[in-house]
């Protein structure tokens, strides 16, 4: 499957707002993700974890199942990824929540922007909002409006340059815990985010605005 994507699921509540998701080789499911992923209507080719947060029927429907140690040193997401790596994806997309444990949904997104996966592509779909794992570019297709957030993970990211938000950077530093990223809009429909060196996390937000919905009534996808 070299170069193919897949869907990780995690645990914790129900995504909210969730939209349509992109088309998976593999479907891996982090635990209690497993439950997540039926109610989605997503059918799980692994579940893996500790397997403490999880249905039985959610187990049995997996198509295969890798029980852990609950003592272990990685979280049930690192084993998920871990599992996206070995299986040769190029590509992941999370699929988490920020309801929950907020202990747990701070340390997803941290463990998805880690240095580990660096040769991953990582998105993630976080309730109704779409991130990336940025330490190069990407492109943003999103509507005029939303709200768009750039944050330093793990250290300062230089050289960010910034096209199509309404309040442009070039050639900026970007340190954690600092303002400078947060809460941008998108200008246009189309914008772009280019990092030199370091990690950024690109949270485009809908939260606040009014949903743009399609036909179905569905989320349309950014």
């Amino acid at each position: 499957m070299t170069g193919g994507h897949a869907l990780v699921v995690t645990g914790g509540p129900i995504p909210a707002n969730q939209g349509p998701l992109p088309s998976a080789d593999l479907i891996i499911a982090a635990d209690g993700g497993a439950d997540n992923a039926a109610a989605l209507g997503l059918t799980v080719d692994l579940v893996i974890g500790d397997l403490d947060s999880v249905s039985s029927a959610a187990v049995a429907r997996a198509k295969k199942v890798e029980r852990h140690p609950e003592d272990k040193d990685e979280t049930d997401l690192e084993l998920a990824l871990s599992a996206a790596v070995a299986a040769g994806t190029g590509s992941v997309t999370v699929v988490g929540t920020l309801g929950g444990r907020v202990d747990h949904a701070l340390a997803n997104l941290l463990v998805a922007a880690g240095d580990r996966w660096a040769n991953l592509r990582i998105d993630l779909r976080i309730d109704g909002a779409q991130a990336w794992v940025v330490r190069d570019h990407v492109e943003i297709v999103a509507q005029v409006g939303d709200v768009v957030s750039l944050l330093a993970v793990g250290g300062r990211a230089t050289g960010v340059t910034t096209t199509g938000l309404a309040w442009p950077l070039a050639n900026a530093e970007v340190k954690p815990g600092v303002g400078l990223g947060l809460s941008n809009r998108m200008a246009a429909p189309k914008a772009e985010v280019v990092v030199n060196d370091g990690t950024l996390l690109v949270i485009v937000d809908r939260t606040g605005l009014e949903p743009v919905t399609s036909s179905d009534g569905f989320l349309k996808p950014l």
